[in-house]
């Protein structure tokens, strides 16, 4: 098919490839496979495209057709995707020679086929990768006929399909988008800014940032965009993600934030205007020792507990802050805000003025998880008016469920925005409270305690209770799955 295709064909179109790995591998893995076979016939089919342009504007000269300035990547002879079609023996040998040769071919692509095992003939035997590349063949992957803008957007549903199929996995690189575009929106990202995300799994944050600059009618081309994510074939799915978005000024890099941080000027971070992120919740297989002497001066206002690296990752994003025009938005799970383990780095925290903002969200906006979540904005410098305040936002109401799935409309993120940029107390929604009222509570940010939905103070109290006995709970929980995990591993030894 070379003609234009609706967004429904599009996205029909990908998942059904997916659908042919069905009972061949698991469903979490689908992505390591399905990713690099869309870009490879992406990159294939732009090519032939630039191809036959520069052929036309020379009058049928070959030559200058050929030449390396007339494409954006080079596809190098025997790694195009019609040499894959032409193959029928050892097929998974040719699909991984023909990714190295592009990568080898572009430098700025090296390593972002990932590194499926495409030459495991149990797990993938050469009938079912032919059937896989003779369905991507069906459609002609050109500018013409599937724009950037279009096949970046097939390209997130692809994302959110397998992090519905994949469960519990989906978190490690998955964010609801619409909490994404929330904390774009709050940020107020401006052309030519940097933003980082440390733990940016497949680009969402990153590309919400264009995307909101872009729809502001703004030039989203000069934003600076960095990533760090843990899972090699996650980054590879980012770096991707931003490609076949038309972004190209982006530099995701695959490493562990918090043991090696990749972005650094000298011996000190390097600083970034804008930092999102949604930090892998609670983990505690992690340095804690090294942490404890970091020699980045990430551990400024402590160490945190083993069993929980969020105030680790905290730190690290306001040491990657710029100190002029640095703010973030990080997604947390409400334990954040009250554990008494982090009391003393709250509290220092809370001291430094950095924490402009804690937004208190509905349940079941964590990827899979029933948990509650929210938001903490925090901002290097400042605004006058806002200096030694912190403004909380109830926003549990606003969220809508329909099919199973948990989002926020836009009129929930309108709302949202409008109340944190007016920065005054609502009744029932919102409070304004001051760092000196924040420490009577003894630096407990729980938002119950300063916004109150019901005027019997009783029926508030209980209501906190329940909020953080429910938050502890669920941690509990998930530190004593993890104790068990241990200790399976321990007796098989």
């Amino acid at each position: 098919m070379s003609t234009r295709i609706s967004q429904s064909q599009l996205e029909s179109y990908l998942w059904g490839a997916a659908t042919l790995l069905r009972g061949t591998i698991d469903a979490g893995e689908y992505k390591s496979f399905i990713f690099p076979l869309l870009f490879l016939k992406r990159l294939s089919d732009v090519f032939d495209e630039e191809y036959q342009t520069a052929l036309t504007e020379s009058d049928g000269d070959e030559g200058y057709a050929t030449l390396p300035e007339q494409h954006r990547f080079q596809v190098p002879s025997g790694a195009h995707w019609s040499d894959l079609r032409q193959s029928t023996n050892d097929v998974g040998r040719t699909i991984s020679k023909a990714m190295r040769e592009i990568e080898r071919a572009n430098p700025r692509l090296d390593g972002v086929f990932g590194d499926a095992p495409w030459t495991n003939k149990e797990r993938l035997p050469d009938a079912t990768l032919k059937e896989l590349i003779e369905h991507y063949s069906q459609v002609t992957l050109s500018l013409r006929n599937v724009p950037e803008d279009e096949l970046g957007v097939a390209y997130e549903f692809l994302i959110k399909k397998f992090a519905d199929d994949s469960g519990h996995t989906a978190a490690e690189f998955y964010t609801n988008r619409t909490l994404v575009h929330l904390m774009t929106q709050l940020l107020e990202i401006e052309p030519g800014d940097s933003v980082y995300d440390p733990t940016c799994g497949s680009g969402g944050m990153l590309l919400s940032a264009a995307e909101e600059l872009r729809l502001q009618g703004k030039e989203h081309r000069t934003l600076r965009l960095f990533g760090q994510e843990r899972n090699l074939t996650t980054s590879a799915i980012a770096r991707m993600n931003l490609f076949l978005h038309g972004i190209e000024d982006f530099n995701v890099v695959r490493g562990d934030t918090l043991a090696n941080p990749a972005f650094t000027d000298g011996d000190q971070l390097r600083r970034f205007d804008v930092v999102l992120a949604n930090p892998p919740y609670s983990i505690k297989a992690w340095d804690r020792d090294a942490w404890s002497s970091d020699p980045w001066g990430r551990n400024k206002y402590g160490t945190p507990p083993q069993g929980r690296a969020d105030y680790a990752f905290w730190q690290h994003i306001l040491a990657s802050m710029d100190s002029r025009t640095g703010r973030c938005a990080i997604l947390f799970p409400h334990g954040v805000l009250f554990r008494n383990e982090e009391l003393d780095m709250r509290r220092r925290i809370l001291a430094d003025d950095l924490v402009e903002a804690v937004i208190g969200l509905g349940p079941n906006l964590f990827y899979n998880s029933p948990m509650e979540s929210c938001i903490v904005v925090c901002r290097s410098k400042r605004l006058t008016e806002r200096t030694g305040k912190v403004v909380f936002i109830d926003a549990v109401n606003e969220v809508t469920r329909e099919r199973a799935q948990s989002f926020l409309t836009d009129d929930h993120i309108d709302r949202i925005v409008k109340t944190f940029r007016a920065f005054e107390p609502e009744e029932g929604f919102a409070a304004v409270e001051t760092l000196d009222a924040i420490a009577e509570q003894n630096s407990n940010l729980s938002i119950p305690l300063y916004v109150t939905r019901e005027t019997d103070r009783n029926d508030y109290d209980l209501e906190l209770s329940i909020s953080n006995w429910r938050q502890s709970a669920a941690e509990l929980q998930s530190a004593a799955e993890h104790l068990f995990e241990r200790l399976d591993v321990g007796a098989s030894s």
